[in-house]
């Protein structure tokens, strides 16, 4: 089957490799799309980061190259012995998350902190830029009639989003600020304001995110190029929003995501970086705010969790995944889709199709 191999840093191959066996327990997926992730763009650019290089991944035995590839929706066609939650014919979204299942924070039900976290598509075990791809069947999530097969490849960062804000202080009235609206900060957006998000401002430099920020929910826009992002939510808030979602990564959003806050208020971190990031202390400790971190959706024997509830979120229309959808590209073209994403400000999502 085709598929689209990592070797390293911009060097991306869609290569001829052997088709998966199923084994017991196991699940065939014929993919019908698959999304390119910022995580997959970051290492494109910049990696391997996540990407196992020398020695080989604990969850999977496996180094690169891999196969690219974590935002997927498809057919299921062919099970295992001993699967019962699908059968061949089933349209299912993968959560792609490899917990060891044997650490201390997995026996407590936190796959997302395993001490060997691994994600299909990025830590080897196949991935959704192929034809094909074969996960354990707790991995693969049925998706509802009413939910699309394009719309059910954005649960991912549907989900990487809702417990973002599910676990987050945001209550029924709060002002958000969100800074960063690529895809995860869209999707933060949409979470945000499904939890009740009386008021949502974002900072972005972005023309064409800030547009699409504010057709799914966000009521003030800022470009930080322009103006200071703290001193215009300070003033359009009562001395601060209660939470604020850093989803840009870079050290100069992180310090104003953290003073966008009023006093005791709080900053979740949602990004992850390629660079330290510098503050000052006292801007948490005179005032009491505090700094938490969410690391993307529950997994293992939960992956159906919060992957269900983005789900019924989209089948509600409370989540809306084709306002992100920018582009599809076919397979053998996804390294022009890595290009498009990095010289097209237009682009947001872009698709994959075997």
């Amino acid at each position: 089957m085709r598929a689209a191999q990592y070797y390293g840093k911009k060097d991306v191959r869609v290569e001829e490799i052997d088709d998966p066996p199923v084994g017991e327990g196991e699940v065939e997926i014929s993919i019908a799309y698959a999304g390119i992730c910022g995580t997959d763009r970051h290492e494109y650019v910049a990696g391997p980061i996540l990407i196992p290089d020398a020695e080989p991944h604990p969850a999977t035995g496996e180094r690169l190259p891999v196969t690219l590839g974590h935002e997927v929706s498809g057919t299921v066609e062919a099970v295992g012995e001993g699967v019962t939650a699908v059968e061949p014919g089933d349209r299912v979204t993968v959560n792609p998350m490899l917990p060891c299942g044997e650490c201390q924070y997995c026996l407590a039900g936190k796959h997302n902190v395993c001490v060997d976290l691994g994600f299909v598509g990025l830590s080897g075990g196949g991935g959704g830029f192929a034809e094909r791809l074969v996960v354990d069947e707790d991995n693969a999530v049925p998706i509802p009639d009413d939910v699309s097969l394009k719309e059910a490849s954005l649960v991912e960062p549907f989900s990487v989003g809702l417990h973002a804000v599910r676990h987050s202080p945001v209550r029924t009235g709060d002002s958000v600020a969100v800074f960063g609206t690529g895809p995860i900060g869209l999707t933060v957006i949409q979470a945000a304001r499904a939890a009740g998000a009386r008021r949502i401002l974002v900072s972005e430099p972005q023309a064409g995110r800030r547009e699409i920020a504010e057709e799914i929910g966000a009521d003030v826009t800022l470009d930080p190029t322009e103006v200071d992002p703290v001193e215009e939510i300070r003033e359009r808030t009562e001395d601060g929003v209660e939470v604020a979602f850093e989803v840009a990564g870079v050290d100069a959003s992180f310090s104003q995501a953290l003073r966008s806050t009023q006093h005791d208020g709080h900053l979740r971190v949602v990004s992850v970086y390629e660079d330290d990031v510098t503050f000052n202390p006292n801007e948490v400790v005179t005032v009491e705010r505090t700094i938490s971190g969410t690391n993307v959706y529950t997994g293992g024997p939960r992956s159906g969790e919060e992957y269900g509830m983005t789900l019924s979120m989209i089948e509600s229309g409370a989540f809306d995944p084709s306002a992100l959808i920018t582009d599809l590209v076919d397979l053998d073209d996804v390294v022009a889709g890595f290009e498009s994403l990095l010289s097209d400000d237009g682009q947001v999502k872009i698709l994959v199709e075997p």
